[in-house]
């Protein structure tokens, strides 16, 4: 076997393969040999076939058979040879040369871009440091409250907070227009549900009160039609309701699945699940830095067909979403839409496999279990999830590649110059990544 490889654009490699026709000829021969003695042909008793009329009828069958399996054996056996590592599935280009010395053909494809990891000494990281406070379980607490709210009707004007039902028309140049009608629509004061000035007006306002609202919508309306231009809407109030939060007790604990330790309970119950709230923010802040900085510290060529397979895959996802939600799924989303987030994966792909093969990072079964497990434990029935995974490589691996890239993640900021950032629990739990 002779191979060459020429270098195309940027990472694109074409190489040649030649093989000895003897060695095609031989293959081919065999199989028709073997064709000859178990074949049915009119006029022929079984395995009385002559080999010339076996030929004749199976010949150019045969030949792109063993051409097929060869391309696929020698590829293979080329690519060691010549140290190359494809990315994505080659273009295949057989070729008989002229003078029927050498079966050849060219394989056309890309290659993984080559580069050294970078010096992540200089790489900076700013980790959050939170303390959960008395006060940030109240105000937790007191969130949970409010999602048992209950509502008592009131014959008095609306305060914030109040749900207020009203029934209201809107016109834009004194024109009603698609969208501006409600009937009975509930609308809790404070809640900013509504453009600005309509709840801010409803203050006051009692069960039967009419109130003209002079308004504008906002300059960065959702509907275009509407951004900011002057609206206003007759309203009527149809009733007015405060709401009756539960008391904290071993009752309203129960609700929440803590049947034993009443109060003092719960606020064990919910402090845990806020500093594990707190870790995963914690986590997700100091993980989105790393990528970040390894992004702006390496600079290559990705590889187009690694580009358009995730820009594929996004659009495909990005599809499931709009068909999901009611929308018509044929809709045709340019890819444009995904090319910067298909090449952020991408490049930070190939880093972190650059990481995990130079540096002989392997996954840690043990912080595996514990991922499933954690994620097992809001489940009733939290062992039959764990059988689940662990069941089906398929499964496992998913959750062997979270916890692969959250090790990479450790392993680049323990070498990273790493600040402590102090910060309060609501200014985390409120800012993104």
């Amino acid at each position: 076997m002779q191979v060459s490889v020429e270098s195309g654009e940027g990472l694109e490699r074409r190489m040649r393969v030649e093989l000895p026709a003897e060695q095609v000829d031989q293959e081919v021969e065999k199989r028709l040999e073997r064709i000859a003695r178990t074949a049915k042909m009119n006029g022929f008793r079984p395995g009385k076939i002559p080999l010339s009329v076996v030929r004749r009828r199976f010949g150019g069958q045969v030949r792109q058979e063993v051409y097929g399996e060869l391309i696929q054996s020698s590829f293979s056996d080329a690519l060691k040879q010549q140290n190359l590592h494809p990315a994505g599935e080659p273009q295949i280009e057989p070729a008989q040369d002229s003078d029927s010395a050498a079966f050849a053909y060219t394989a056309v494809f890309e290659v993984f871009p080559e580069f050294q990891l970078a010096e992540l000494d200089k790489l900076s990281v700013r980790r959050p440091v939170v303390e959960i406070e008395d006060a940030d379980v109240d105000r937790m607490i007191e969130k949970l409250r409010r999602q048992r709210v209950d509502w008592k009707e009131v014959q008095r004007g609306a305060a914030d907070g109040d749900l207020v039902k009203v029934s209201f028309v809107g016109k834009v140049d004194g024109e009603p227009f698609e969208g501006g009608e409600g009937n009975d629509v509930a609308v809790v004061l404070g809640s900013k549900r509504m453009i600005p000035g309509f709840e801010d007006a409803l203050i006051g306002a009692a069960s039967g009160d009419s109130r003209n609202l002079d308004l504008q919508f906002p300059d960065d309306y959702r509907v275009e039609t509407l951004a900011g231009k002057p609206v206003t809407f007759e309203v009527q109030v149809v009733s007015v309701s405060e709401p009756e939060l539960p008391e904290v007790d071993e009752q309203f604990a129960r609700l929440f699945g803590v049947d034993e330790g009443g109060v003092e309970a719960f606020r064990r119950d919910v402090r845990s699940s806020m500093q594990r709230e707190l870790d995963q923010k914690i986590r997700a802040r100091v993980k989105s830095q790393v990528m970040d900085g390894l992004l702006e510290a390496h600079h290559f060529e990705v590889p187009k067909s690694l580009l358009e397979r995730e820009v594929e895959r996004l659009r495909q996802e990005a599809r499931s979403q709009v068909s999901a939600s009611g929308n018509p799924s044929g809709l045709e989303l340019p890819r444009e839409l995904f090319e910067v987030q298909a090449r952020r994966r991408v490049t930070l792909g190939l880093i972190i496999g650059n990481v995990i093969q130079t540096k002989g990072i392997k996954v840690d079964p043990a912080r595996v279990r514990r991922v499933i497990e954690e994620h097992a434990s809001s489940y009733e029935q939290p062992q039959e999830l764990i059988d689940w995974y662990y069941s089906n490589r398929e499964h496992l691996s998913s959750v062997e590649s979270v916890v692969m890239e959250d090790q990479v993640v450790d392993w680049v900021a323990a070498r990273a110059q790493v600040e402590d950032e102090k910060m309060s629990f609501e200014s985390i739990m409120e800012t993104a990544n």
